[in-house]
Order: C-alpha cells, then structure tokens, then sequence
C-alpha cells in the first residue's frame, strides 16, 4: 500500500495546514483507514503512488477531519471516487465474470 509517509504531506496540503499535531496518530489512522475502506470495496492499493488512488485517499481524510459542515458533500465526492476505482480496470481484483 502507499506508504503513510508518501501520502501524509498530501493530506496536510489539502487540509492547508502545517502543524505537525496530528502527524504521529490522527491523520496516519486517518490514511490507514482509508486504505482499508478501498480495499472493503475491492479496489487494489497500490505500493507505488497512484494520482486516483490518492486523491481518494486524500478526500477520504478531509471528510473525516474536516469541517462537519462540509461531510456530506466530501463523503459524496468520496463515494464516487471509491466506486469508480471499485469498476474501473487495473484497480480491482475481482477477475472476469464468464456467464
């Protein structure tokens, strides 16, 4: 899987902050989780970064740490990404259904 390490200064970008408070716990459970929650809907996370993956990662965190305000249209944004990834060749590894 993308290492915490790789995607940890994504995050914060994102999020626009630069304190270091919540690198050692909240935002590295945050990026594990999301991983996790991809991997739940069968799409593959790579070791190497990968542009999709990440952003969805990313959106994952801002949804879950963000302001509250604002989870429902991240968890939409979320949900979209994780189930085009979950359809999308390359990303699952679900095989070929033969009926």
């Amino acid at each position: 899987m993308i290492s915490v390490e790789t995607i940890l200064p994504l995050v914060k970008q994102a999020m626009r902050t630069q304190t270091t408070a919540f690198d050692e716990l909240q935002l590295p459970m945050l990026i594990k989780a999301a991983q996790q929650d991809l991997g739940i809907a069968g799409v593959i996370v790579p070791d190497e970064y990968d542009d999709l993956v990440a952003q969805a990662i990313v959106t994952y965190c801002i949804m879950n740490f963000g302001v509250v305000d604002e989870y429902d249209r991240f968890k939409r944004s979320y949900d979209e990404q994780k189930a085009q990834l979950s359809n999308a060749t390359g990303y699952t590894d679900w095989g070929v259904c033969h009926v």
